[in-house]
C-alpha cells in the first residue's frame, strides 16, 4: 500500500494545552487498545498533571494545520547517584493515516530536544517486545538497548 507523502511544512509541534485534551484523550485510548489495555484516564487527570501547580507530565502534539495526529508524552526520570536528570518518553503514538511518514521521528525529535531544554543527560523509551516495528524506529533514531537491572517493584495506593 502506497502511503500519501506528508507535507512537512504544515507539520507542527508544540506542548499541549487544555483545548487539545479531548482529542487528546482520543488518541491515549487509541494507544491503550493498541496495547491491549483499556484507558480510564478523564478529563480532569489530564488538568491534573499537565496543568496543576506541579505539572507531572510533559505532553507534546504533532498537528497537520489544526488537527492533532499524535504526541509524544514525557515523564521525569533520575540517576541520582550520578547528578543526572532524564526524561522517560512515556508515551508515542501517531495515527494510522499517517504513520511512515516521520511524524513519530520527528516526534521523538521533539521530545530529545525538550530533554536537553530540561537539563537532561539521558532520554529512555521503551515498547512491547512484540512491538519489532517500534523497536527498529528507535534504534534508528539512535536509541540503543538498555539492559533490565533486575525486577522491580510496585504497591497500590
Amino acid at each position: 500500500m502506497n502511503t500519501p507523502s506528508l507535507d512537512t511544512n504544515a507539520l507542527h509541534f508544540r506542548r499541549a494545552t487544555e483545548a487539545d485534551f479531548p482529542r487528546l484523550l482520543e488518541m491515549i485510548t487509541a494507544l491503550a487498545a493498541f496495547n491491549d489495555d483499556q484507558a480510564t484516564v478523564q478529563l480532569d487527570d489530564l488538568r491534573r498533571d499537565l496543568l496543576g501547580p506541579s505539572p507531572w507530565l510533559i505532553v507534546i502534539v504533532a498537528s497537520i494545520h489544526t488537527s492533532l495526529i499524535g504526541y509524544a508524552a514525557l515523564c521525569p526520570l533520575a540517576r541520582l547517584q550520578f547528578g543526572q536528570r532524564g526524561i522517560d518518553i512515556h508515551h508515542l503514538f501517531v495515527e494510522a493515516a499517517h504513520r511512515g511518514q516521520g511524524v513519530g521521528k520527528a516526534l521523538l525529535q521533539a521530545s530529545v530536544q525538550e530533554a536537553k531544554a530540561q537539563g537532561c543527560s539521558y532520554v529512555k523509551i521503551s515498547t512491547r517486545d512484540s512491538n519489532l516495528v517500534a523497536q527498529k524506529a528507535y534504534l534508528a533514531a539512535g536509541f540503543e538497548v538498555e539492559a533490565v537491572r533486575g525486577p522491580k517493584f510496585k504497591m497500590a495506593l
